[in-house]
This record gives structure tokens, C-alpha cells and sequence, in this order.
């Protein structure tokens, strides 16, 4: 059963999650697929994927049907229309954005308009003509697609590249580390969990910022983007998890657990109760905690602590069991310098990378249009 997931983004199929179901003979007849045809998405999408991608099948192997929330396209006259040459074009019709003003919403899903889709208007020059420009599309789009996978490897070889050398400093560690329990060398502050702890209907328009897990970010700062605020008089009923400059701040709650940010932006703000904040002492450089908690032997003492239920979660008595490698203040400080050069250097790398990604993907773009306004 080839369904909406087996798309790719270049519409092609990935068949390495395929469903096999057991199916009527009947039922399975009117949707059995052949060699060469066009797997129409007709029901899917979201915000930034309209309905109406396409897939070629070009199986000539092995029983396949399609999914109630697709359709197949087959060619009538394989002498008057090339199929290849037809999903390009389709493909062009998807990505140019003609499918977004066709879709309506039901239930959160976006459905296709089929009799709207059905009238769009396509070019069919004379067949050899249609052979020879799939034919060059399907040249540079193998091109292409190996360019990628490069890049996705060398993007992905770049950050696996700095956890690795995040790994072995915790693991290799110097002469004169010692292991800390986090509690003796931070103070932890969980967030108000008594009758002060604001209700959505106390939350402002501006204010003083009321964090959550989601405003984390990968990078380990925290984003202001769909911030929730409380007023200075909210705030200052508080008795507990309000933030200070030079404050980390640690998911304790389901699937983010374990995310970390360094308080930076903020000079105030108070933490959700699903987050615990963790103030480095003297003996602790804050960057330092930072890389360990993010790093693999960091992340490792989670699966110690947590719960383990569907929606795991952890104490900050837990987490300030942590036993962490420590060693003076100033190597933890050289320790945070080489560290940061290297997270300097992955980003200059993922930069250039997905640079690169964007620019291959415009070329596609760019061959699509030329072959279908007629300059290839």
C-alpha cells in the first residue's frame, strides 16, 4: 500500500516503510498499480506542505495499490504521452504552488479539489520532444540528487564530527578531574507549583516572560518566538523559578527531556513547572555545565532517572545527582574555549552545507521552469 509517507520531496517513492495489508481481490483490482503511473496526493498536507504532491511508480515488480488518500494518473495513449515527461510536469505544477489554491481544509486536513485539478491546462509538445526533455531532467536530477546526499552527508559529518569531540573530553578527561554531584556544585530552583502559578487567562501581551520547554532552542538559547508574558505583580507573587543571568534552565517533562538553554536574553523571567533552574556555584563554570549536560555521557545519566513511563519525566533531586567530571575552574574555562571554536566552526560548516542544499534544490526549480515554458 504506497500512502502519502512513501512520497519523497522529490517526487519520488521510499519504499524502505511500505504497508502491507491484505486486501479483496475486488477491491484491490480498481486500485492496483502499474508500471508508469502517477500517485496523485489528494488528501494530506499541512501548513508548509500543500496537498497535490505526485510520485512516480515505476515498479515493474511486485503487487502495489494506492491509498484512500491518494489517486493513480495513468496515461491513455503511451504514443501521444510520454508518462516521465507527464509527472515532471506535474511535479513543476505542485512546486510552482498552482495545487495550494485548490485544496480546502476539513478536520485539519487538506483535501483536493479533483474537477479543479482535473481542468489544469498542460503543454504537449510532439513525443521525441517530450522523451528528449525528460530524458535531460532525469540527467541532471540524478546529478542532483547525488550533489545532496553529499551535502546531507557532509552536513551530517559535521555535527557528528563535534559530538564526537564532545564526547571524548567528558569520557578521556585530564589530570586532576574529579567527579561532583550537580547538587554540590549548583543550586536548583523549580518553578511555582503553588496557587500563584499563572493561569493562561493572566497571561499579557508584554511583560515579564513566562518560559517553557519550547522556547529552547537546538543551540541551547531561548527563543522569544511565541513567548506567553505575566505582569511584574504576577510575577512577584512567585515564590520560586525566577530566572537570573547566568542561569541554566532543564527540561524535566516528556519528549524534550533533557533539553538545556543558557539564560541569555532575559534579565527576568520565570520558569514553567516543567523546568528546573540550575545555578552553577563558584567551582562551576556555566558554559562548561552547559556542554556537559548536552553532550552523550550528559544525556546518558536521563535514562538512570527518568521514570521510564509513556510521558517520562524527572525530579530536580534527580537531576542534581548527576555526577559530573570536573576539573578547575580555569582548564574548564580553556575546556569551554576549544569547545566553542569547534561549535563555531560546525556552524560555519552547516551553513555552507545547506547553502549548498538551497541551491540545488533552486536549480531543480529553475530546470523545471525552463522545460515547461519551453527555453530547454
Amino acid at each position: 500500500m504506497i500512502r502519502n509517507t512513501n512520497f519523497t520531496k522529490e517526487g519520488a517513492l521510499d519504499d524502505s516503510d511500505i504497508a502491507n495489508l491484505d486486501v479483496e481481490v475486488k477491491k484491490f483490482e480498481k486500485r492496483r498499480l502499474q508500471f508508469g503511473d502517477i500517485i496523485l496526493e489528494k488528501s494530506g498536507g499541512g501548513p508548509k506542505q500543500p496537498v497535490g504532491r505526485v510520485a512516480l511508480f515505476d515498479k515493474d515488480d511486485g503487487l502495489f495499490s494506492f491509498s484512500n488518500f491518494t489517486s493513480a494518473i495513468r496515461v491513455k495513449n503511451p504514443n501521444e504521452l510520454d508518462f516521465r515527461f507527464l509527472h515532471k510536469q506535474l511535479f513543476w505544477t505542485y512546486l510552482s504552488g498552482v495545487t495550494e489554491g485548490m485544496q480546502s481544509h476539513s478536520t485539519g486536513i487538506r483535501n483536493l479539489d479533483g474537477d479543479a485539478y482535473k481542468a489544469i491546462q498542460i503543454e504537449i509538445p510532439p513525443l521525441p520532444e517530450q522523451h528528449r526533455i525528460a530524458a535531460i531532467l532525469d540527467e541532471a536530477f540524478d546529478g542532483i540528487a547525488i550533489a545532496k546526499a553529499n551535502a546531507e552527508n557532509n552536513l551530517q559529518n559535521a555535527r557528528a564530527l563535534f559530538e564526537s569531540h564532545l564526547h571524548s573530553i567528558f569520557t578521556e578527561q585530564g589530570e586532576g578531574w574529579v567527579e561532583a554531584a550537580l547538587g554540590d556544585v549548583c543550586a536548583f530552583e523549580n518553578g511555582d507549583r503553588g496557587k500563584n502559578y499563572p493561569n493562561r487567562n493572566e497571561y499579557v501581551d508584554s511583560g515579564i516572560p513566562w518560559i517553557n520547554t519550547g522556547h529552547i532552542q537546538p543551540d541551547g538559547s531561548l527563543s522569544e518566538n511565541d513567548m506567553n508574558f505575566i505582569t511584574k505583580e504576577k510575577f512577584d507573587t512567585l515564590r520560586s523559578g525566577k530566572i537570573q543571568p547566568g542561569d541554566l534552565v532543564y527540561c524535566l517533562r516528556g519528549a524534550t527531556l533533557g533539553k538545556t538553554a543558557l539564560v541569555e536574553p532575559f534579565a527576568v523571567g520565570a520558569v514553567a513547572s516543567s523546568l528546573v533552574i540550575i545555578r552553577p556555584r563558584e567551582l562551576m563554570d556555566r558554559r562548561f555545565l552547559y556542554y556537559f549536560l548536552t553532550s552523550p555521557m550528559g544525556k546518558s545519566l536521563i535514562k538512570l532517572y527518568d521514570n521510564g513511563a509513556a510521558q517520562p519525566n524527572l525530579g530536580a533531586k534527580s537531576v542534581a545527582k548527576y555526577n559530573v567530571p570536573l576539573p578547575k575552574v580555569g582548564e574548564q574555562k580553556g575546556v569551554v574555549k576549544i569547545l566553542d571554536a569547534l561549535v563555531a566552526e560546525t556552524q560555519r560548516l552547516e551553513f555552507l552545507y545547506q547553502q549548498k542544499l538551497t541551491a540545488l534544490d533552486a536549480l531543480k526549480k529553475s530546470l523545471l521552469h525552463q522545460a515547461f515554458s519551453g527555453h530547454l
